[in-house]
């Protein structure tokens, strides 16, 4: 077989192993966020929310790597929930602030635990902790570079 035709095999492709990777952490989020009433697009949004308070939806949609169109049903779901509110900027009426709840607040105590599961997850013979705070660190880089380069492409 010919390198030409090596190249299109699956086990070959960058893009495969990162999106079975993300699809079966996925799966490993479903049931720890289920228990919260959380998707978990919805998590990542509360993530920021507890993180950083206050936000414009400009600002979150920046930090997940969404789009507005994306991120607003998401966060109209989330407000149905009690858990956040939007409410336009005084300051620039085009810019749409969004805010936890008090719900949504308290909602990050039961939430704490997530990430250690999720790691414990990870955690078996073949792949440690250290291993995987290191992959974590090269993802990291890898969307900064992917980003940039979307961003190039865009212009």
């Amino acid at each position: 077989m010919s390198d030409t035709a090596a190249a299109l095999y699956l086990e070959n492709q960058l893009c495969f192993p990162l999106y079975a990777a993300s699809r079966m952490t996925t799966k490993i989020y479903a049931p720890l966020l289920k228990a919260l009433g959380l998707t978990y697009p919805q998590y990542l949004v509360m993530l920021v929310l507890w993180q950083h308070g206050e936000q414009t939806v400009n600002a979150i949609g920046s930090r997940l790597y969404l789009e507005s169109n994306t991120l607003t049903p998401l966060l109209k779901r989330l407000e149905q929930k009690g858990l956040i509110t939007r409410r336009r900027s005084s300051k620039d009426e085009r810019s749409v602030l969004v805010e936890l709840t008090e719900p949504g607040a308290q909602l990050k105590d039961k939430a704490q635990e997530i990430p250690k599961t999720i790691i414990e997850s990870f955690n078996d013979s073949r792949l440690t902790e250290p291993e995987v705070l290191q992959f974590q660190k090269t993802l990291f880089k890898l969307v900064e570079i992917l980003s940039e380069r979307a961003e190039r492409d865009q212009r």
